[in-house]
């Protein structure tokens, strides 16, 4: 996978790709990723980048011309699957968005700043839009750090047992169950026998049962109409 991140902040994003999983992904070739700083595709002396809104109203636009500039010129270099735009008012980032993104080829992430950008960009260049949550950050570079994470833990060859990353929560749309290891007793507090029985078909009944357990009590908006 090929990811093209655009950008006024570049520095700020640089340090989650050099180490874990990512740093891992990019040394084996599994991806790429490239930062893109948005001030280079600018037409003026101070690289400007943002301007007043039409009409009037409290804070600053990122401008179409320099995103429609770099966005085009990636694209004249090869194809892209999505087009993605950070934005607190997108579709809010799920387990199954990231399965389906994890499956693309190359993808372009726009992080937005300021007040936003100028809606053109959202109307003619974008393909796709993703929160991470019902807030507001100064800026889309976390929220495009936490999507490239939470994709490329789940191309083939990225983690090192790459089943782990099909048991893990939200893949089922239920809660992953409670997980142990050594030893089995510290200070009283136990391990549940069923773990060590070595009797699978009720290792994985024990953990299908706790996964719905934990679900309808933390998250029962996942299981609709199942509670």
């Amino acid at each position: 996978m090929r990811i093209d991140i655009i950008t006024v902040l570049p520095e700020l994003m640089k340090s989650p790709f050099e180490a874990s999983i990512m740093k891992r992904s990019i040394a084996a070739g599994i991806v790429q990723v490239y930062f893109h700083n948005l001030r280079d595709y600018t037409s003026d002396n101070y690289k400007s980048i943002d301007d007043t809104q039409y009409g009037g109203g409290a804070g600053m636009v990122m401008m179409v011309e320099p995103i429609d500039k770099c966005i085009r010129k990636l694209q004249e270099q090869r194809s892209y699957d999505e087009v993605i735009y950070m934005t607190p008012d997108g579709q809010t980032l799920n387990q199954g968005i990231a399965n389906h993104i994890s499956l693309k080829q190359n993808i372009i992430i726009l992080c937005g700043h300021y007040k936003g950008v100028d809606q053109r960009v959202r109307d003619h260049l974008i393909t796709r839009e993703i929160s991470i949550g019902d807030y507001v950050l100064s800026g889309g570079e976390l929220g495009a750090v936490v999507l490239c994470d939470a994709i490329v833990r789940l191309i083939p060859g990225v983690l090192g047992n790459e089943t782990s990353a099909l048991t893990d929560s939200f893949q089922d749309n239920l809660l992953a169950p409670p997980i142990y290891t050594k030893p089995r007793d510290y200070k009283g507090w136990k391990v549940p026998p069923v773990l060590f029985s070595g009797n699978f078909p009720e290792i994985e009944k024990w953990r299908d049962e706790q996964a719905f357990k934990h679900t309808k009590t933390n998250r029962p908006d996942l299981l609709g109409d199942d509670v």
